[in-house]
């Protein structure tokens, strides 16, 4: 199981910086998730890990060893890509046996390291079956199968699952998890999907610009993220502007634009300070007006609704003007129809609190 690290790795391309001064250590055994938006380096990094691209600045090592030049093939890596990249003309078994044959060995290892490749991934039952002869989970399983027989520890994943339909993903990403761990391998996993991100990874990094913005646990990320963008990116959130009122020793009350006060743990921002509260859509609660009278309930009028099957998806404009989600377990038909007049209760018990950015919000919600 072999250790990555990257040291100060930038890629520049003529004016693009595509990877910035990144610095990452993937332990052991470790299966972490690169996650951002299109054209964060996230993709860029992996290819120099792999070292299909060479970084213009920094050093790779695997397991201790400067690998920055050295090429693909002695990097002992298997690689799994979106667009499958499986020989049309082969079968399925000739295709896992391609990797063991390129590394020389021989008929009887190559037989046996295709063998538990096929079985690890459920196509024993496919070994004569041409790729057009296969659905997408199938190939996709076919080059998982290629990447595993190898014997490489270190297994690359370049938006593997991009191609799979939701329902099949959902279950091949718990799969492909368990593949990973059964057999001790450290697993590197490029996607912009943050579902996939959190279902599979023990670690997320999460990049912006050719940056690293945070490297945590899936629920550290979700519940305490770093930065604006972070928090915006995971899961869906509402940023709520606001001015620290008053400061004690258990938290804060932060006064909004339509006068309401909403009380949280904060307790490192000044009084005065404008503020950007984060509280995630599940968070909040619908009730009727009469409810309004006490600290954390906020008025507004449902703009917007879709039912999304266990849940029913509110947009509400507050008082202030602001538009909010609010998510709801669909237990019964909605409670609520358009131009309702509604107080939104918020549970800040898990709210993130950041200072207003001095060049705005809106940069920081970009998902760019």
């Amino acid at each position: 199981m072999p250790e990555i690290k990257l040291s100060n790795i930038s890629k520049h391309y003529d004016e693009v910086i595509a990877v910035d001064s990144v610095n990452l250590t993937v332990r052991n055994g470790e299966y972490v998730a690169l996650l951002g938006p299109s054209g964060c380096g996230k993709t860029t990094t992996l290819r120099i890990i792999a070292g299909l691209t060479l970084p213009t600045e920094g050093e790779v090592f695997i397991d201790g060893i400067d690998v920055t030049y050295a090429p693909p093939g002695d990097r002992d890596i298997g690689f799994v890509f979106q667009h499958f990249e499986i020989f049309p003309f082969w079968d399925v078994w000739d295709n896992v046996g391609y990797g063991p044959k390129l590394r020389g060995l021989d008929e009887m290892e190559i037989e046996k390291s295709v063998w538990e490749a096929l079985e690890t991934t459920k196509l024993t039952n496919k070994v004569d079956n041409l790729p057009e002869e296969l659905n997408t989970p199938e190939l996709q399983r076919v080059g998982l199968a290629r990447a595993l027989a190898t014997g490489a520890k270190l297994m690359l994943f370049d938006e593997a699952l991009g191609a799979l339909d939701p329902k099949v993903k959902a279950i091949f990403q718990h799969e492909l998890r368990k593949i990973v761990k059964k057999n001790k391998l450290t697993a590197i996993h490029v996607t912009h999907d943050q579902l996939e991100a959190m279902a599979i990874a023990d670690r997320i990094i999460v990049m912006r610009k050719g940056k690293i913005l945070q490297i945590g646990k899936p629920t550290e990320l979700y519940y305490s993220p770093n930065d604006i963008f972070t928090a915006n990116f995971l899961g869906e959130s509402n940023f709520i502007e606001g001015v620290v009122s008053k400061v004690t020793e258990t938290g804060s009350e932060i006064q909004l634009r339509d006068g309401s006060t909403l009380r949280t743990d904060e307790k490192a921002i000044k009084r005065g300070s404008r503020v950007v509260i984060n509280i995630r859509h599940e968070l909040l609660r619908l009730y009727t007006i009469e409810r309004l009278s006490a600290l954390n309930f906020v008025p507004g009028k449902v703009i917007g609704y879709r039912f999304l099957g266990d849940r029913h998806s509110y947009e509400v404009k507050l008082d202030s003007g602001e538009i909010i989600g609010v998510k709801e377990f669909a237990r019964a038909p909605p409670s609520f129809k358009m131009e309702d007049t509604v107080t939104v209760r918020m549970d800040t018990s898990l709210a993130v609190v950041f200072k207003y950015p001095s060049d705005g919000l809106a940069p920081h919600l970009s998902l760019e």
